[in-house]
């Protein structure tokens, strides 16, 4: 069976636009109104990626920082993350999720335990920031033995040797980190630089699925419209914060927001 990643992106291929991944971190706001703008945001999304708080968010920007704080503030905890995948899941069970997180909680979890949790859940692939290739080449087998994918990082500055190791150890699907920056930082390059290094990885393997993450707002997204995906995610928890310091809804906002992205990926 296909995993639903695959086919998210072979239906966006479909339909001639890139796909269109958000990223939400669970528990933000609060346990039900996490779920609640999941379910609000699933239509106009292709993937959903859902952030696992943790105090010390290294590869995060503020946005991001600011969401996890509240997460964490308000109690999460990681198998409250696997129930709020869980419940979403009944509501859309086709969706992907990809759940993005540190090594070190997973660690202290247990591996093995996790990923059995993840596969329970219905979580279809995983990204772990700081377990870099070919730290991970462990971890990820164990991944693909569940049929889940295990997420590669690359970025701009991995050299040609090492990309054509990374993308032949890889799973389907690769996540390419736009520029040397933490996350929701404003482009630091043109979207032509970041396509140039985009098009270098693609032509290594160009039936593996690559996204482009960090710095893709409503402004940029539209000028990186060739990639296989485009991941919004500092964007949307920024929009979170603004809902909740203006005691608006941000199921509602949220939604409204990605209904936009999606129009400008079409």
């Amino acid at each position: 069976m296909l995993n639903p990643i695959s086919a998210a992106f072979k239906i966006a291929k479909k339909e001639k636009r890139p796909a269109l991944l958000t990223y939400t971190v669970a528990g933000d706001g609060s346990k039900k109104q996490s779920l609640n703008i999941l379910k609000s945001i699933s239509e106009n999304v292709d993937i959903l990626e859902v952030g696992v708080p943790h105090n010390t968010p290294v590869a995060d920007g503020s946005q991001i920082q600011t969401s996890a704080y509240r997460a964490i503030k308000n109690g999460i905890k990681i198998n409250d993350i696997f129930n709020i995948i869980k419940k979403f899941k009944k509501s859309d069970k086709n969706k992907p999720v990809i759940l993005m997180g540190y090594y070190n909680m997973i660690f202290q979890y247990g591996e093995n335990k996790y990923i059995n949790k993840c596969k329970a859940s219905g979580v279809n692939g995983l990204i772990v920031v700081d377990l870099p290739w070919p730290e991970n080449k462990n971890f990820a087998k164990k991944c693909k033995s569940k049929s889940i994918y295990f997420i590669q990082l690359l970025s701009p500055t991995t050299t040609n040797k090492r990309l054509r190791k990374i993308i032949k150890d890889s799973h389907q699907m690769i996540y390419f980190i736009s520029m040397l920056s933490t996350t929701g930082g404003k482009l630091k390059v043109t979207p032509n630089e970041i396509l140039k290094n985009y098009n270098k990885i693609k032509k290594i393997d160009p039936k593996k699925q690559t996204v482009i993450g960090f710095g893709i707002t409503e402004k940029t997204i539209g000028k990186l419209k060739s990639a296989d995906g485009l991941v919004v995610g500092s964007a949307i928890c920024k929009e979170i914060t603004r809902s909740l310091n203006n005691r608006q809804n941000p199921v509602t906002n949220v939604s409204r927001l990605v209904k936009n992205l999606k129009k400008k990926t079409t």
